[in-house]
């Protein structure tokens, strides 16, 4: 009788999962003009690793953080810190739903590199289904040849970057728990941060206006991944992901409101396509 109504809190959650990773959007936006992109990066991470130790230290945790893989922690952290630098330098120039419906050809990319890094197959259908996001990609983003676009070229780099952090996290998790896999991406991506924004010699400290965005950047990254998680435990993927996609939406509206930024027929119509592709790869994938 449970099973009934499951999917009701996973719906709850990734609406969690979806008002969060907007707000870290909104965040990272308003941040645009106090702090660069690395300095972003640096008080995030140190945000989560204050985070996740205090949570290992109060519950005694502290031994599940293993020591025999961090050669593999500090490749998929390396990719991941780059993809995160792509997607906020991305979000300073493009509109805010152009950036999360290319975001979202991240599973594609998945699916591609998927055969080259873990052995597993691409078929047929799959092939379809990369072709159908990618001319979703082409009609979202109209991209100038002859002039290229940084803001998006930026967010497709991320989104590669984001592909690879989750075929390294799939590689991890056989051997590693979750909170140790946490621990060590909230670590190493602090020194990280600390060198990238330290690289020019000076670390600018946020203001009383930006600290409170600087904290929904760091606290938010926790919270949308833990409501992701346990959507994803609660519900098949082909329920949840899904509902990622209200992002669009949510995304363009706030956008529009906070930034007058316009909702074209070209990202109605891409994104269609990009959430097709997801979804034929999510099927074919349940069956």
């Amino acid at each position: 009788m449970s099973q009934i109504f499951r999917p009701l809190p996973a719906a709850l959650w990734m609406l969690g999962s979806v008002v969060t990773f907007v707000a870290i959007g909104v965040a990272g936006r308003q941040l645009k003009g106090q702090l660069d992109v690395t300095e972003i990066m640096f008080y995030r991470a140190l945000t989560g690793v204050l985070i996740i130790g205090g949570l290992l230290l109060a519950t005694g945790r502290l031994g599940q953080i293993r020591f025999g893989n961090l050669h593999w922690h500090a490749l998929r952290n390396s990719v991941h810190f780059l993809g995160m630098g792509l997607w906020l330098q991305a979000l300073m120039l493009i509109p805010l739903a152009q950036l999360f419906a290319i975001e979202f050809t991240s599973p594609i990319w998945v699916l591609l590199l998927a055969p080259l890094l873990l052995g597993e197959r691409l078929t047929w259908l799959r092939g379809v289904a990369a072709a159908i996001a990618f001319a979703g990609v082409l009609i979202v983003a109209q991209p100038d040849v002859a002039n290229p676009d940084v803001g998006l070229l930026a967010a497709a780099g991320s989104a590669v970057c984001f592909a690879l952090n989750i075929i390294l996290t799939k590689r991890l998790t056989g051997a590693e728990r979750i909170l140790s896999i946490l621990f060590w991406q909230t670590a190493m991506q602090t020194v990280l941060g600390l060198v990238a924004a330290s690289w020019d010699g000076a670390i600018t400290l946020p203001s009383l206006q930006a600290l409170p965005w600087v904290l929904v950047v760091g606290v938010g990254g926790l919270i949308a991944h833990y409501c992701l998680t346990n959507a994803l435990a609660l519900a098949p993927a082909g329920f949840v992901i899904p509902i990622d996609f209200a992002r669009l939406p949510i995304a363009a509206g706030v956008g529009w409101l906070l930034w007058q930024e316009a909702v074209g027929i070209g990202l109605v119509v891409g994104s269609a396509l990009i959430f097709l592709g997801n979804w034929i790869n999510i099927r074919y994938g349940a069956r």
